[in-house]
């Protein structure tokens, strides 16, 4: 990645616990006690049925590729061409990420294919969740 620096994160209250993980290499969502929806982004209430019953439960890592398109544009931090995707994580929610460790064609991605999660590293307290095709 290059191009200038990437725009980063900046943890809130009700994200801390996700950059938290981030960091340390897991994949942390949270889960409502009151209907078991597991929820994706952070958020102090459960988005199905409103409780503020929720816990904070570390995810699998694993994904399908859902969507994506190959970005051809130079932006800050980014070498062209880098895919924008939205990945189905195994517990369920849906994520906006970059897929890595893979040529960035259409050939490479296919819709379905299974990924997995990769932290990449950007400050000392900034990791920011990526995927990659499993098992690469």
């Amino acid at each position: 990645m290059a191009e200038g620096k990437r725009p980063l994160p900046k943890p809130t209250p009700e994200t801390q616990h996700f950059w938290e993980g981030a960091k340390a290499g897991q994949l942390k969502l949270q889960s409502c006690n009151e209907c078991s929806k597991t929820y994706f982004p952070p958020r102090p209430f459960c988005p199905g049925c409103g409780s503020r019953d929720v816990k904070v439960v570390n995810a699998s890592g694993k994904a399908k590729l859902h969507s994506y398109v190959i970005h051809a544009r130079p932006a800050p931090g980014f070498d062209p061409p880098y895919a924008i995707a939205v990945v189905e994580l195994a517990e369920g929610p849906r994520m906006m990420t970059n897929i890595v460790g893979c040529p960035q064609t259409p050939e490479a991605l296919q819709l379905d294919m299974d990924l997995e999660v990769t932290f990449v590293k950007q400050t000392d307290d900034i990791a920011l969740p990526m995927f990659k095709p499993a098992g690469t």
